[in-house]
Order: structure tokens, then sequence, then C-alpha cells
């Protein structure tokens, strides 16, 4: 029974009660999470007054600057009326009531800022003719009558909006305020600090994300809270006021580019004020990569299906069969995006409608005809000049690898493999483009190996190396992600956007997770919700919750992906793994309830909804599936506790049920009602959901049990009579593990459980004095779990069997427990239990220049190269094993990026000759065709290739793992001697001697 309260005590309350007061925050502190602030909440010499004494001080802006530099002096007014219960005037061109003003304007736009630029009294060196570039100080005598003012000049519309939304930020403004509620900390001052400050120049020109997979989410709760599409016959479309929202909470990150919704949803039909509203804000708008020329596929199947085809074809989308209506369709985008004087990104060339491959081929001259076509559209319309893309998503990739080369000016966009690893980077031996490269990346995917929706499943040091990896390369004219819903990615979101505007080193990236915690909940909790944040990615980053209930074994003889969508991915009977990261998962969920203890009443909601759901919604779906896999080995076994088990696995599910229904009808007083109703549970159950159900979404997860807990939970008919059943650590029937004063878990256990409901006594035996039980003896009600230790004092070196007596229920069951007390003197990671398994930063000796990437591994640290002569890594380990033995490194599951044959590294024992690994294809792992086994790399988050080598005899060895493509990341390498058993994170690190 103890196995049953303790998997019961997994499920804490979900909610806890919020103090009813916010702590203090210190008077020159504004909370923001920024370093090198202008604003602070006390007077000082020289400092501008935004706020102060109840008065504030007018905002100015120019009625000819652009309609999305006066729109956002709207805001910053109710901004700071948020923060200090002030709000300031807004006037144009003129200066109200004597007050010293805050300016806003746009260089050349604003005849306020430019009178300053030609007085000399402003400064724009290194500001104008910059892209988006904004300049804050205070000028004195700016104007005749005014003392000084504190002037935001922007270098262009987006320079002086990022301006404006700078200083929101720094008051304490969140840019999450509205998708998620955090609120702002009052101050009853504000002031601003004399000198010369700029955010400077993005590093990334266009920087964006898609909101992609919309449904159910924001398809559901959109429609709902800003009302429904414009469109006749689509109320579900995504109006104006929705995306008016969206476009606010970009420019408040400093995002200036969007693909929008596309999952039955046509921007420019959907609410024909959607266009416009996206110029008045001054967003640059795009299309996915799938939908060619300003307009998307929707726009495109809803004509077809509707039958009022205005272009005279069948609606087939073939540029072979229907070139007439498809030039025509494209020529209406072209002329439209003219017309109404667009900033746009243009998307070209062509993929089949649903986001798959072309159905005409893949031909290059095919290619090729489709972008000059385009790009003859774009010429007649005086659009030749506006920027253009070709995104080499999934297979449009090979256009490239084969030699096709759009227009030099277009700019070409490589991708991630869904997964958040880059598929390809530029060449630095090809010339130079003018168009320049881009990134398309994705936090959000609907597809293969299996869709990922619900929650933030991203680990911010993978994204950190791959964004690096990237913008070191050259790829720097755009970045675009793929953000799903865009709520649920907030902090992935935010970190990507940041590094595109200014890249910050990994040293920094701790320092940003702090500031991104503080900017939303203030400087008390930030550390602590940082790092509950942080071991968050890092535990979610191992596997998507959706993979849960599937299990994918790789053969590497024959390079076979087998999937098994009933089972646990973590093993229950080796290693102890599914209690252990089910355990893992519970401390996690614990520390944001105590955290939630302190937040702040106010900030109640913005907590759970960036830090506690996702938390504790993940940590009771690791307990459901614990509970489930159990209630299912159980049954197998016919053990008593088999239905309490089930019990348990449908109380974890009631509890995620409550959990949403807390988000959909109560959370901010009902704000985002239905928003949370993404499955995740549900997947692969063929019978129930069709063929695409091992990767396709299920309907839906909450309708009734057991048919949503898949694979399905099992009870069984329990006899009175009681009967002893005995299981072993490690799952054989007769023998346990073997003991060793080296292995990584200092014991072993032996299970006693029953098989009625009658109790009964049990004694536990070993036949010699220096192997203690505890306990050893007692009642079975259900089970009880008794812990094997060897007293290494008394023990006899060598190897030795010691018969276990297990008595019970009227039987008596032997049990054997080998004993391995080696005679050798180790040094380094020592051998047990038939293998040696050492994290990548544990080396003896480095050799060359190395990044360690914190967290990066699904066990621990990653190790990627750097350069350096003779690059390796050195590992110390005795060895009592003789022989051919394997060694597998564990990698991340990276593409080869470069223009290379594959992905390499090098390993060698001793001194024999270091064996070259191509990981691509020792896997099989092709990732232009994304593969079945490309899909077991990324489901798993790991690559692991074996190699065998040769132990000549016992004692110390190195393994030396040796550098030869500098991409590659190594996270652990696992010596098998021949006794390492299934698991999904590998045998627990071995135990380490120094001499």
């Amino acid at each position: 029974m103890r196995i049953l309260l303790a998997l019961a005590a997994l499920a804490a309350p979900f909610f806890v009660a919020a103090p009813a007061t916010a702590a203090a925050v210190p008077r020159d502190a504004l909370a923001t999470g920024q370093r090198d602030s202008y604003v602070s909440a006390l007077p000082g010499r020289g400092r501008f007054p935004l706020v102060a004494a109840g008065r504030a001080a007018p905002l100015v802006v120019s009625a000819g600057d652009h309609a999305g530099v006066i729109r956002v002096v709207d805001d910053l007014s109710a901004d700071i009326a948020a923060v200090t219960g002030v709000k300031p005037v807004v006037a144009h061109d003129r200066v109200p009531g004597g007050r010293d003003p805050v300016l806003v304007g746009t260089i050349g736009k604003s005849p306020l800022i430019d009178r300053l630029v030609a007085a000399g009294k402003l400064d724009v060196r290194g500001i104008a003719g910059k892209w988006e570039t904004t300049v804050e100080q205070i000028v004195e005598n700016p104007l005749p009558g005014v003392r000084r003012a504190f002037v935001i000049a922007g270098s262009d519309q987006r320079g002086s909006i990022y301006g404006a939304y700078d200083l929101s930020k720094r008051i304490g403004v969140s840019p999450w305020r509205f998708f998620d509620d955090v609120p702002v900390r009052h101050q009853d001052a504000v002031y601003l600090l004399p000198g010369r400050h700029t955010q400077g120049t993005p590093a990334v020109k266009y920087r964006g994300f898609f909101i992609n997979d919309e449904n159910p989410a924001t398809g559901t709760w959109a429609p709902r809270y800003f009302g429904p599409g414009k469109a006749p016959g689509f109320p579900n479309g995504l109006n104006a006021a929705y995306y008016a929202k969206v476009f606010e909470t970009m420019l408040r990150l400093k995002a200036n580019y969007l693909w929008p919704a596309v999952w039955g949803r046509a921007f420019a039909e959907d609410d024909p004020q959607n266009h416009a509203t996206a110029s008045f804000y001054g967003v640059v708008m795009g299309t996915s990569h799938e939908a060619p020329m300003m307009r998307g596929i929707e726009e495109w199947n809803r004509h077809a299906v509707n039958g009022t085809d205005p272009y005279g074809g069948n609606g087939e989308w073939s540029f072979r069969r229907n070139a007439d209506a498809i030039k025509a369709y494209w020529r209406d985008g072209a002329e439209r995006m003219a017309r109404d004087k667009i900033e746009g990104v243009v998307t070209l060339g062509m993929r089949g409608n649903g986001d798959v491959s072309l159905p005409d081929g893949d031909g290059i001259e095919l290619m090729s005809s489709i972008i000059d076509t385009q790009r003859e559209i774009l010429r007649e319309n005086g659009l030749i000049g506006a920027p253009q893309v070709q995104t080499l998503y999934k297979e449009v990739q090979r256009y490239w690898d084969r030699g096709y080369r759009p227009p030099d000016d277009v700019t070409v966009v490589f991708c991630d493999d869904n997964w958040g690893n880059m598929r390809k980077l530029p060449d630095a031996s090809l010339p130079a483009r003018s168009g320049g490269y881009g990134m398309y990346y994705h936090f959000d995917y609907v597809g293969g190996g299996r869709n990922y929706k619900w929650v933030d499943t991203v680990n911010l040091t993978n994204t950190w190396e791959q964004l690096d990896l990237s913008y070191r390369k050259g790829v720097d004219r755009l970045w675009m992600v793929n953000v799903g819903d865009l709520k649920n990615e907030e902090q992935p979101t935010q970190m990507f956007l940041d590094y595109a505007w200014k890249p910050f080193p990994l040293s920094g990236l701790a320092e940003w997770e702090r500031g991104y915690a503080a900017q939303n909940f203030g400087p008390a909790l930030a550390g602590e919700i940082a790092g509950v944040l942080g071991d968050y990615g890092h535990l979610q980053s191992r596997r998507k919750p959706e993979l849960l209930n599937r299990r994918i074994t790789f053969d590497p003889e024959t390079k076979v992906v087998t999937y098994d969508d009933e089972a646990s991915p973590f093993s229950l009977t080796d290693y102890r793994e599914m209690d252990r990261v089910t355990a893992e998962w519970q401390a996690l969920g614990a520390r944001a309830d105590r955290i939630k203890a302190r937040v702040p009443a106010a900030w109640q909601d913005a907590y759970f909804q960036l830090v506690y759901y996702q938390v504790k919604a993940t940590a009771n779906l690791y307990a459901l599936r614990h509970a489930e896999f159990t209630n299912i080995r159980y049954a197998g076994q016919g053990r008593a506790a088999t239905n309490a088990l089930a019990d348990l696995a449908e109380a974890r599910f009631a509890d995620d049920q409550a959990l949403n229904a807390y988000y959909n009808n109560e959370l901010a007083g009902g704000k985002w009602k239905d928003w949370q109703l993404q499955p995740k549970i549900g997947y692969g159950n063929v019978a129930r959901y069709g063929p695409n159900a091992p990767w396709q979404q299920p309907e839906k997860d909450h309708v009734a049990l057991p048919d949503e807990i898949y694979p399905y939970l099992k009870r069984i008919e329990v006899p009175a009579k009681a009967e002893m059943g005995v299981d072993l650590d490690g799952a054989d029937p007769v023998t346990l593990p073997a003991f060793s004063p080296y292995q990584a878990q200092p014991q072993q256990f032996i299970e006693v459980y029953n098989k009625g409901t009658t109790p009964f006594t049990y004694r536990i035996r070993p036949s010699v004095p220096w192997v203690h039980v505890t306990p050893s003896a007692g009642r079975v009600d259900q089970q009880v779990r008794a812990t094997v230790r060897v007293d290494w004092r008394r023990a006899p070196k060598g190897t030795t069997t010691v018969p276990i007596t297990v008595t019970g229920a009227g039987v008596t069951t032997v049990v054997q427990a080998p004993i391995d007390n080696p005679v050798l003197r180790p040094r380094g990671f020592v051998e047990a239990n038939g293998y040696v398994a050492m994290e990548a930063d544990h080396y003896s000796r480095k050799v060359g220049d190395w990044r360690l990437l914190p967290e990066i591994g699904k066990t621990g640290n990653g190790l990627t190269p750097l350069g350096g002569t003779g690059a390796r890594l050195e590992y110390t380990t005795t060895l009592k094993t003789t022989g051919p033995v394997k060694v597998t490194a564990v990698l991340s599951p990276r593409n080869n990026v470069l223009p290379t044959d594959g992905l390499k590294y090098a390993i060698s024992l001793d001194d024999q000759p270091p064996q070259t690994v191509n990981i691509t294809t020792a896997t099989g792992a092709d990732d232009t065709t994304m593969n079945k086994q490309w899909e077991r790399n990324t489901s798993d988050n790991v690559n692991r290739t074996t190699t065998t080598h040769t132990v000549a005899k016992a004692g110390v060895h190195t393994l030396k793992f040796w550098m030869v493509d500098p991409t590659v990341i190594v996270q652990r390498l696992e010596i098998d001697t021949g006794g390492v058993k299934y698991s999904y994170l590998g045998p627990p690190e071995s135990k380490r001697v120094s001499r």
C-alpha cells in the first residue's frame, strides 16, 4: 500500500490562497527587470519628472507624423496612467499648459523633431537613416517658452513606436499585459534620467511570428471575445479587433512582421479592416511558406469550394494544369498590395494545398518558372522592389540542394526541422546575396512524429544555441517563428525577439530569464520564478507531453524504427526511471505551489498563465501516466492494487479537467472562456480517431473515461483468497540486478504483493548476515516494497550469489542476489551493472575549445566544440569487462547545416584509432525527407549512435570523443559491457572515483 499512498501524494492541491497585499517595492527601483534603465522612482539632479506631485508631463506628437506614431502616444498615455494613476494630456503640435513635455516623433516626418535637429539641440547622428532606431534624451529649451523636454525620436515610424513602448516597459508595463493579464505596480512618481539613451538598431531586419495551428484555442476563444469574422459564411474568422491586440503585443516586443493565422482563415477576407489595421499600427505583413503572393491559401479554397471561383479555373492548385487561374489569383494579391499600400514581405514559390508538397513534382525548371512568373506580376504592379522571400520548408529545400538559386534580391529563408534544429545554413563559399538569408523556426508544430501544441516545451539553451549559430553564419535579414496561438509560448517568443534585436552571449541567458520574470512579477520573486521556468524548460524538453504514451525503438543494424503507442517511453522496471522522472515533476510542481502562496493577489492570474498552469498541469500529466502504465503492468500480474491504480489515474484525469475548467471559466473573471481545450492525452488511439491518430491530435480528451486516457486503463476481478506475488527491481522473475559498491543506485528492492483481498504476513530472509532487507517482515494488504542493501565492509571480494527467501501466504520463493565486489583499484568512472555512463561535461581532460551548454541534455549539460588542434574530450574509466564493448554517443538531434556529406564525430578507446561516425547516415535520418528515423530522433530529442571497441584487459582506460564537425552537441557517453537495459534517459551516471 505504500506505493499507492506515495502515488496519491503526487497530486498536490492546485489552488492556493494568495496574500491580500503586495510586497513593498523599493522606491528607486521600478522592477522592470531591465539593466541600464533611464527610469527612476526618485528625483535627482537633472532628472525629468514624467509624473511627480500628482501631475504628468503632457505628451506631444505632430499631427503630420505616421498614423502608427500618433496612435502609440495614446497607448503611452494610458500606460503612464495605469502605473501612476495620473493620465498625461496628449496634444498635437503644441505644448499645453506650460508643463515640460514629452515630445514623440519621427525624424523627417515630425516638424517638432526636425526643428530640434535643425537647431542643433537634438543629436541624431547614428540614428537618422537607420532602420527602426530610437534616441531618448532630455533637451533643454527645445521650443519657445519650453524650459526642457524629454524627446523620443525615431529614425522611422517603428523607431518612434519602439521608443514609446520602451518607455512603457521601463515604467513597468509588461508586453504581456493583455494576453496574460500582467498588472502594473503603482508608482507615485516617475523620473527620467539625463543622458542620451538608445536601444540601438536591430540585428535582424524583419522579426516576427506566425500564429498557426490556432484551433481549438484561438479559433474558439477569439471569435467569442472579439466578435465573429466579417466574411459571410465564416464567423470563426479573426477580425481586426483581435489583430489589433496582436499588433500591439508585437510592437511592445519590438517585432515588426506577422504571418497571420491560416487554419480555415483568410486574413484579407475575414475582416476587410485587417490589412488597414496592420498599416495603422505600422506592422509588416507576410504570408506563410505555403501561401505565395500575399494571399492566404484559404482565399483560394473558399472560392473553389463555394463554386464561385472568379478565375475561370476548376480550383485545382496546380501550376501545370491550372496556370491561368493561379496567375490571376496571384495578380489580384499583388494589385491589392499596391492599391492599399500594404507594407509586406512577399512569399515566392509554391507548395501543395494543405501545406504539403506540390502535386506537379519538384523539378527545378517548374519552380524557376513559378518564381519568374510571380516576379513578373510584381514588376507589372510596381512591386519588384518589395522584399521577397523563398522559404526552404520541408521538401522545398531540395531545390536549393540541387542547385536552384532564386534571384539575388530574394531572401532565402532556411528552416528548422519543426523541432528546433536548423536544417541548413549559408555556405560561406557562395557569393553574398543582396537579399540575404532568413530563418523559419518552430515553438509549435502539427505533424510527425506528433503534434505539440499544448504548452511551452522549449529549452531556452537549445534555442539560444541555434539562434546564435544561425546569426553568426549570416542569417540576419528575416526571422520568423511559429508560436501557435502566441499565448502559451510567451517566454520563448520574447527571448527569440530579444535576441533578434540584440544578440547576447550564452552567459547572459540566465540574466535574461531573471529579467523576464522581474518584468512580469517584480524583483522579489524573480530569481525563484526564473529557476522554476528554467527547470521546467529542461524537464519539458526531454519529451513533448503529447508523446508520453509512445515508445519509439530503433534497430541500428537494420535501421528500422518501431512505434508503440501503448507503452511508456520511460521504463517502469529499470533504473526506477518512471518513478524518478515523475518525482522530479512533482518536486517542481511543489516549488510552483510555494511561490504561488507568496505571489500578490493582483498577480495571481498572471502567475497562473505564465508559470503555474504549465508546470502543475504537466506534473499532473506525468502522475497520470505513471498511474496508468503501472495499472496496466499490475493488471498483467494480477495484483490486488490494479484497480486502485486505475482509480488514481482517473483522479489525475479529473485534476487535469479541473485545471482546464478553472482556466476556461474562472481565470481573470472568465476572460479566457474556452481557451484551454487543446487535447494532449488521447493521442495514438487509431480505433477512435483513425489512421492519422498516431500524430494528429484527437478530437478532444475531455469526453468520458476511460476512452480518453489512451492506452486504456484496466480493471480486474480480485479474488478474496490471499496469494503472494514477488516482483524484483529490474523485473527479472528470479534474479535481482547485480550489487556493486560502485553502482549508481546503492540498493535494489523486492516487492511482495497480494493477488487477493485477504491480507497476509510475509518474511524475507537473506542467507548471509551481510545482506540486509528493510522491512524484512510484516503484513501485506496490497503490496510492500522492501529495500535490499549490502554491507560492503563484510562482503567477500569477488563474485558471490546470495539466495534470499521470501515467504508469505503459504508460498516460498527464492530470489538470487548477485554480489560483485571487485578486486581492483578503480579510477574515474567505474563499471557496475554492466555499463559505464558519463555526462558530457564530466570529462577528465579537455583539449581545444568547447562551449558548455547548460541543461541542453536530457540528463544534464551538453558540450559543443568550437575548434582547436586535436579538439577532444577524454574520460577516465575503469572496466572489469574485456573483449568487445559498445559505446553509445548521446547527441542532440542536430541536422547537418554545413556543406558537407554529413554530421560527424570520432571516438576511440585508449590509443586505438578513432572511429568516425556520420550521425546522419548512421541512423538513416535524412533531414530533407524527414523520415521515420528523423521522427525518432526528434521525438526522443537525441541522436544515439553506437560503435564497437575492444577492451584488451581489465583496468583503467581512457575514452576519447573527438571533434570532426563543429556543430555536434554531445550530451553523454555510455559504455555497454553487456548490462544496459532499455530506458529513455539512459542508465544513471556511474560512480566516479578519484585516485
